[in-house]
């Protein structure tokens, strides 16, 4: 894949209903240089996968999208297997899949994790009776690497530079002293605004943040994939408003020797970067 095949690349995205905008199709590009790729029939683009390595400890493949009219002939497992190939150096290979998804997975020697579910909803009022957490400064961002890769397992400073990097206003951090408790970072995609990761200590810290960021959506519905650690947050969430729109399941392939804390994530970047 180069930047010449964005423009197919979204147009996938728009007719699969998906949120992703051209910022995040240049975040592979940069982040993992020939990492991702694309199916093409007679010079067209019909199929897309990316890739990209944290540390290069924990890869995750994503996007994988396949035109309508050229579904269940092959080749979004060929594209699985092109990705596979790129990241054979990689110890443990990771991704998020759909129900339908997962059997083909499965196939190819994936193992599931634990599940998540992708919730939709409106900012919290004011009535929810929330502080607002502080911004992030740049001076912050060594402190939120070091949290998020206790919470994911290894550091993925460069996704976390450009998610502040593309919107440093909805950028928020909840603190103890000088110890950080909290953080989140969010993206504006073309259907929704994408709140996560939300990586906290506690519960509590969690509501501050998505209260804080969910007020930066400009109008639009909020959205965030919850992993299934905390039935209080889940619980929480439907509560005020939020509903379950799809569920995934975290998969991987490989040794899963950085697994993280898993329950320090209230919610993740997306299906497409873990």
């Amino acid at each position: 894949m180069t930047e010449t095949d964005l423009g197919a690349a979204l147009a996938l995205c728009r007719a699969t209903g998906w949120n992703q905008v051209e910022s995040d199709w240049l975040a592979f590009l940069q982040l993992r240089p020939g990492g991702s790729c694309v199916a093409t029939v007679l010079d067209e683009v019909v199929g897309t996968v990316t890739t990209i390595s944290y540390a290069e400890k924990i890869a995750w493949i994503g996007m994988v999208l396949v035109d309508a009219r050229w579904q269940r002939q092959g080749i979004g497992k060929r594209l699985l297997e092109e990705a596979l190939q790129l990241l054979r150096d990689v110890e443990t290979v990771k991704l998020d899949a759909t129900p339908a998804g997962r059997e083909v997975y499965l196939k190819l020697g994936f193992k599931d994790e634990y599940g998540l579910s992708r919730m939709i909803g409106q900012p919290l009022p004011e009535s929810a009776g929330l502080p607002i957490a502080a911004s992030i400064t740049r001076a912050d961002l060594q402190a939120v690497a070091g949290l998020d890769a206790k919470a994911f397992g290894v550091n993925r400073q460069p996704l976390l530079q450009w998610l502040y990097e593309s919107n440093a206003a909805a950028s928020f951090a909840v603190w103890s002293g000088k110890e950080i408790s909290g953080y989140c970072l969010c993206r504006k995609g073309y259907n929704f605004f994408h709140v996560g990761p939300v990586i906290a200590q506690d519960l509590e810290t969690a509501k501050i943040l998505l209260h804080s960021a969910s007020r930066q959506a400009s109008g639009l519905p909020v959205v965030l994939d919850v992993p299934h650690h905390n039935p209080e947050w889940l619980n929480w969430l439907q509560v005020n408003g939020y509903r379950e729109q799809r569920q995934f399941t975290r998969m991987y392939r490989g040794s899963n020797f950085s697994p993280g804390e898993p329950g320090l994530q209230f919610a993740i970047v997306g299906p497409e970067f873990g």
